[in-house]
């Protein structure tokens, strides 16, 4: 058999060209994402907000997202990745200008409402991102490559995070709070030129051979015909094993959106921990590192210690969480309480990275890719509009101290979902013949 991952020296080179734009491209969204998460006291304080009302704003975004990557996964597949993340790049700057022009001219009135649709309107074109990543990598990337790759995501998603809530404290520490949107606004906007400029769909496109991938695609007899809408669903829903997999991204989304949405005001009023200071430095920047490490963690662990299988590390990651959100709902002391969001993220974004980045591409194959990725990120963020309203209610009528506990249950949930799929992984029921070929 070939090994998939001798590719020559210039293809490599080639390949990272073309993820390195998308990853900081994709680091940007997030800048323009959870601008709403790190500004979330200043606003809640600004506009005598409860945590009810900021959260409904989060779960209007939360829940346009998730309807807009299930039906804009389908649309990629159809029209290509680069010109999904185009698309959406174009919007999501557009909307954070908005926000941050409104903010700067005095916006005062009805702030819930006309946050929760301008919020949601910058969901619809932020649900193009990651989908579009993962499709266009998808024909760069044996399947034997993509542990490694869900690490890099996961690098994608850990810079996004230290722009967004670090960057997003220091510009909230010296500057006006509606910075946080317009910078972001302008970093898009630069990225999304880069990328029209170097990225391409496809090797070919790039000059070299395309090659098997050995995905669940791979060997389609069909896979020259251009894909329908028939093919993707069906590629999909009658996938028992991507449908096990939407479940516990169910659990993920609720687990991490339950951390990210809220740790910046548990820092602020359990522990008087600011957006600027160093203890949120040491958490923000925290939530980059812990991340970074999940997600070469993962990655490296599933292609070397389990054969390219992803549930038994993400079934040892779902176990991490746990015992993380344990010890931050116990934690006493500031210090301890601000490293214990990163040391948690470690746990969460390697999960996160290694399902959506990684098994929707083995499992939903290179031709279905963004339909998968979609998927799994739908009903993600499905269970991330319940940390919004419902999860804001019980935090004003329970407190902080019941925080981490409601988000435990869903991590134990995730974990015995992996151990259904322990085995599992697209090239186990593949013909021998299918052996990949080296890319030029």
């Amino acid at each position: 058999m070939a090994n998939p991952q001798s590719h020559s020296w210039a293809f490599r080179v080639r390949r990272f060209r073309n993820w390195f734009p998308l990853g900081v491209t994709y680091a940007t969204f997030y800048m323009g994402r959870y601008n709403l998460n790190v500004s979330s006291q200043k606003m809640m304080d600004a506009f005598h907000l409860t945590k009810t009302q900021f959260g409904t704003i989060a779960t209007a975004g939360f829940w346009t997202y998730a309807l807009a990557v299930i039906f804009n996964g389908p649309l990629s597949d159809r029209i290509g990745g680069k010109k999904a993340i185009l698309l959406g790049a174009a919007g999501t700057a557009v909307l954070n200008l908005l926000i941050g022009l409104l903010f700067l001219n005095g916006w005062q009135t009805r702030i819930v409402l006309g946050m929760s649709l301008l919020y949601a309107a910058n969901q619809y074109f932020q649900a193009f991102g990651a989908l579009s990543i993962v499709k266009i990598n998808a024909p760069w990337f044996h399947v034997r490559e993509r542990g490694v790759f869900g690490g890099i995501f996961g690098i994608m998603i850990s810079s996004g995070y230290f722009l967004a809530i670090t960057v997003g404290g220091w510009i909230l520490a010296w500057l006006g709070w509606y910075w946080v949107f317009l910078v972001p606004a302008a970093a898009i906007a630069l990225m999304a030129a880069l990328d029209l400029a170097l990225v391409k769909d496809t090797p070919a496109q790039a000059g070299f051979a395309d090659f098997n991938t050995g995905d669940a695609t791979a060997e389609d007899p069909d896979k020259d015909r251009p894909v329908d809408w028939h093919y993707l669903m069906q590629q999909i829903f009658t996938n028992p094993i991507i449908v096990t997999l939407a479940v516990a991204e169910f659990c993920t989304g609720f687990v991490r959106q339950g951390l990210m949405l809220w740790f910046v005001p548990f820092l602020q009023e359990v522990h008087n921990v600011r957006p600027g200071s160093f203890l949120f430095s040491v958490a923000s920047i925290g939530v980059t590192v812990g991340g970074i490490v999940g997600g070469l963690l993962c990655g490296y662990m599933s292609d070397r210690w389990f054969q390219s299988r992803r549930p038994p590390v993400a079934f040892i990651f779902y176990l991490g969480q746990i015992g993380s959100l344990f010890v931050l709902g116990r934690a006493a002391a500031p210090g301890l309480a601000a490293f214990m969001i990163g040391f948690t993220c470690m746990w969460i974004f390697g999960v996160h990275g290694m399902l959506s980045g990684t098994a929707s591409m083995d499992f939903g194959g290179t031709r279905a890719a963004g339909t998968a990725a979609g998927i799994l990120d739908g009903v993600q963020y499905l269970a991330s509009g319940l940390t919004g309203f419902l999860l804001g209610h019980f935090l004003d009528t329970l407190g902080w101290g019941a925080w981490t506990f409601m988000l435990m249950p869903f991590s134990l949930i995730g974990a015995i979902l992996m151990i259904r799929l322990w085995n599992e992984t697209p090239m186990r029921h593949a013909k021998p013949e299918t052996a990949p070929v080296a890319a030029d």
